[in-house]
Order: C-alpha cells, then sequence, then structure tokens
C-alpha cells in the first residue's frame, strides 16, 4: 500500500499560466517524472505550465494538489485532484512553495520568479530547468540548482527533498 498523501514527498512545479508550447512540454515531462517518482505534484492549479504538470502526473498516475488564487474550487484545470481555493491571489505563491518539500521552476515569468525567490527564503531548495538566473549587485547567485532535462530536475528536486526532510543527525 502506497504511504498517505500527508508522507509522500511535495513537489512543486512554477511555471508561467501563460506559459508557450515549448515551456508546457518540459512542465508535463516534469509532472511525469515527479509522478514516476512517488511525489505529489503541487502547483497553483491554473493554465499553462501548471496545467502541463499536473497532466503529465495525472497520465502517470500521480496525484496533483492546485493551491488556486481564486475563491473557487472550479477555477483548477482538470487534472488537479485536490484543489484548494484561497482568494489570496498571487499571494497565494508562499502557500504552494510552503506546501512543497522542492520547488522545480520550469521557464516562467515573474509569478514563477516570486516562487523562487519565496522558496529560497524559507529554506526550500529551487531546481531550474530553462528558467531565471539569479544576480545579486551584478553578480551571479548560484542559490538554484541547475537540470538539463526533465527527468533530470524531477531527480534532483526528490533527492533534494529527502534530504531536506531528513532528521538531522549527530547530536
Amino acid at each position: 500500500m502506497p504511504p498517505v498523501i500527508r508522507d509522500r514527498l511535495h513537489v512543486a512545479v512554477s511555471g508561467g499560466g501563460e506559459a508557450g508550447e515549448a515551456a508546457c512540454r518540459l512542465a508535463e515531462d516534469v509532472g511525469r517524472e515527479l509522478a514516476r517518482r512517488g511525489a505529489v505534484v503541487v502547483t497553483g492549479g491554473l493554465g499553462g505550465a501548471m496545467e502541463a504538470a499536473c497532466r503529465g502526473a495525472k497520465a502517470e498516475g500521480g496525484t496533483t494538489l492546485g493551491i488556486l488564487p481564486t475563491h473557487h474550487r472550479a477555477d483548477a484545470n482538470q487534472w488537479v485532484d485536490v484543489a484548494v481555493p484561497t482568494g489570496l491571489g498571487e499571494a497565494r505563491n508562499a502557500l504552494v512553495v510552503r506546501a512543497a518539500d522542492a520547488v522545480i521552476a520550469v521557464a516562467g515569468e515573474f509569478g514563477t520568479l516570486s516562487e523562487i525567490a519565496l522558496a529560497l527564503r524559507m529554506g526550500t531548495p529551487v531546481v531550474g530547468l530553462h528558467t531565471w538566473q539569479l544576480a545579486r549587485e551584478g553578480q551571479p547567485v548560484e542559490a538554484i540548482v541547475v537540470a538539463t532535462t526533465p527527468a533530470d530536475a524531477a531527480e534532483r528536486a526528490v533527492a533534494l527533498a529527502i534530504e531536506r526532510r531528513a532528521p538531522p543527525t549527530g547530536s
């Protein structure tokens, strides 16, 4: 029997709601790869890359969680299993990353950038696939783990999520 949902790894897939075809293909493949690894796919629950990640996860029998910016569960894309309406607008981005053990940013717009920043601020590891590059005072910041393929992104995110959840060692 698989572990209950609350005990499974939760990995957020962040990407643009108006994502192009290439970004949606990547997000869908990321969703597939995460489902193959038993992770719950967490998204903002709407269209674009979020919908694609959910579609990919469902194609592999995975579980999806959509944390919506709106007040209505019906606003979730058709591949969301559990829809959480927040009524918070873009402020729900904080809930998306808080619900995750790791985040995969796929391409993305400014909402994706905000989720990257929130995740890093909260100590949640971020894996990037064709996404933002960060700099501080003109100097690159290596805070995002760079992946080259959807499988690589999923593998890295799952490993980081496991590491993050592990109890501290030593005394």
